[in-house]
């Protein structure tokens, strides 16, 4: 296969407890809009949140499996331990008065690898942060009264990976997944994709002892972006002839999608651009309503029946 990376961040899948707290903190604090209400396919008892831009593009989605009464994870090697967002630049100060203002848990700006960063944690504990970039020109959501155009989140910017060791993560990274090192000081390095702009970096964290515990308030998996079906699976084939164990390809019904671990542990998945979101329903009424895939739709009423209800358009006390 030529060596190309990724086209960028696809989406990152989180593990959350309460649906109804996540669904209040991402949309109405973050200002992110809810862009599916689905299941987890593979364990239909338990909602799958997708929450990005207007369309639910690639490389701007965060999404979640809230389970509740799920205990906490733990953080460490082998996880995801942080997902950032890009805001433009000015934006960091208004966003951190704004949390403060909400009493959410946040830091103060500061300055890392030539970035601001805002860093705060949701609900459940996860790691988000906000970086400012002026170079960001994509459009974000809007649709949040009390967040100005100018300030909102405008996508994934990069994720954070901590290993106990930077090598052999980074040698996947470059050697089999063709991303290029950007940066790189003592044991922390970044990575970039494509144009290695913002929704297309990962960092590398090494020297982190303690294993993670994927549980409540930790990443689940992160995913790549494959611009269409024979990409991905030139990129499985190329996995099997490495000799990495790679799933068959999935139906994701709004992309389709392989999975990997890499060598420190983190679960990647590399996903399709296409078909999107607006597959089965239309732009405008995206995630107002329970979606299903033609597989689960017989069971339709007990998989409705399982999952707690969920209350949309809830003000931000």
């Amino acid at each position: 296969m030529t060596q190309v990376s990724p086209h960028g961040l696809h989406h990152v899948t989180a593990i959350a407890t309460d649906p109804q707290s996540n669904v209040e903190f991402y949309t109405r604090v973050l200002g992110l809009r809810l862009v599916k209400q689905t299941v987890n396919f593979d364990a239909p008892e338990t909602y799958h949140l997708y929450y990005g831009d207007e369309q639910g593009s690639p490389s701007s989605l965060l999404t979640f499996f809230p389970w509740p009464g799920l205990q906490p994870g733990r953080q460490g090697a082998g996880m995801t331990t942080a997902t950032a967002f890009s805001v433009p630049g000015s934006s960091l100060g208004w966003w951190h008065e704004r949390f403060k203002g909400l009493r959410i848990d946040v830091d103060p700006p500061r300055s890392r690898d030539q970035d601001e960063v805002l860093t705060f944690r949701d609900p459940d504990g996860i790691v988000i942060d906000l970086v400012a970039s002026d170079g960001d020109h994509r459009s974000g959501w809007d649709g949040v009264a009390d967040i100005p155009t100018e300030h909102a989140v405008r996508g994934l910017h990069a994720i954070t990976l901590s290993e106990r060791q930077l090598d052999p993560s980074a040698t996947m990274l470059t050697d089999l997944l063709g991303m290029s090192v950007s940066s790189e000081e003592g044991d922390r390095a970044r990575f970039g994709m494509a144009d290695g702009g913002s929704g297309a970096l990962i960092d590398v964290l090494g020297g982190v002892k303690d294993r993670g515990l994927q549980a409540g308030g930790t990443v689940h998996h992160v995913a790549f972006r494959a611009p269409d079906l024979q990409t991905m699976r030139a990129w499985q084939q190329e996995l099997i002839a490495r000799g990495v164990s790679v799933t068959q390809i999935l139906d994701r019904q709004y992309f389709k999608s392989i999975y990997f671990r890499e060598p420190g542990g983190v679960l990647f998945e590399i996903a399709t651009d296409a078909p999107g979101f607006d597959v089965d329903e239309p732009l405008l009424e995206l995630g107002r309503h329970l979606k299903l895939p033609p597989w689960l739709e017989p069971d339709r009423e007990q998989i409705a029946a399982a999952l707690p209800p969920l209350q949309l358009d809830v003000d931000v006390p």
